[in-house]
């Protein structure tokens, strides 16, 4: 099945789960209806809205469910197909993700109160070995009412993480953050560049100085630039111990069919951008060139 053919079976599978969806939006609506049309009414049809109310649930549990098996047979049987021409090898399990410890590995991005990870990426461009995925942080929220205490959460972090390979030698840990300090006890110094416009837009981190100006050349240091202007949202990365990690916080949930939104050969080619985000960093910034290579590996 091509590309068009798949598109267009979806869409006519998300149309029919789009009717539920309107029909339950219309049976509330009614029951909205009715229950102000007979509120305070002694009659006997005050049992209308609530039956409207029940008809307008029943048909939204079964549209979501319904969604839901639609969404996991696209990822499974269709995005996992394209993402596997595009880059050869790569492994993609959309119901798993980064595991806390390479989230908080990266050391600018605070422990979560309620974590969830999803779309795992790994692989492997040019011999540099990468993973990815989806991550949403929220933070606990504590609010006092004349009606009692509400526990709420509030999402910090939403958007895709990611790990590399970095084979070029360091002395101590660094990053480059566009907002925001490294969240370690490193004993971490902020770090001015030759670049006035780069100091405006990030903030250096460095134990040792000398890391800083020998990995954010100015090439890099355009790259960098480039990555940020290319990838809307709060960027951040971290160098330690031979990896890179990159953040990209941009309250976006990647590869994700939407509702009442047709599936387009557009769409796909979104997907596939979003995917090829990883080899955009790795050859932007060099990853794969011979000198961040091990001596070993040479």
């Amino acid at each position: 099945m091509d590309n068009q053919k798949a598109i267009d079976s979806f869409n006519l599978r998300k149309k029919k789960v789009e009717k539920q969806y309107m029909i339950a939006f219309l049976f509330i609506a009614l029951g909205g209806i009715a229950l102000f049309l007979t509120y305070n009414q002694n009659s006997n049809l005050n049992f209308i809205p609530m039956i409207l109310f029940a008809g307008g649930i029943i048909y939204f549990i079964i549209g979501a469910s319904a969604f839901s098996k639609l969404k996991k047979e696209f990822k499974k049987d269709f995005l996992k197909n394209i993402f596997s021409v595009l880059i050869p090898g790569i492994e993609y399990s959309p119901h798993i993700g980064l595991n806390p410890m390479d989230v908080y590995a990266t050391e600018f991005l605070k422990k979560a109160d309620r974590f969830h990870s999803e779309d795992y990426l790994s692989g492997k461009i040019d011999d540099i070995d990468f993973i990815s995925s989806d991550v949403r942080l929220e933070e606990r929220r504590v609010r006092h009412t004349k009606n009692g205490t509400q526990v709420y959460y509030v999402p910090y972090f939403v958007g895709r993480v990611f790990k590399f390979d970095f084979h070029k030698e360091l002395v101590g840990h660094m990053q480059v953050l566009e907002s925001g300090r490294p969240l370690s006890r490193r004993p971490f110094n902020k770090v001015e560049l030759e670049s006035i416009d780069f100091n405006k837009k990030f903030n250096v981190f460095a134990e040792e100085e000398l890391t800083a100006f020998y990995i954010l050349t100015p090439d890099i240091m355009e790259a960098i630039f480039a990555l940020e202007r290319r990838y809307p949202g709060n960027i951040s990365f971290s160098f330690s111990d031979q990896q890179m990690y990159l953040g990209i916080n941009n309250n976006k949930n990647t590869f994700e069919l939407q509702l009442f939104k047709p599936l387009s050969l557009e769409a796909i080619q979104e997907f596939e951008k979003d995917l090829l985000v990883v080899k955009d960093v790795i050859h932007s910034l060099k990853l794969n060139n011979s000198i961040f290579k091990k001596r070993e590996d040479l």
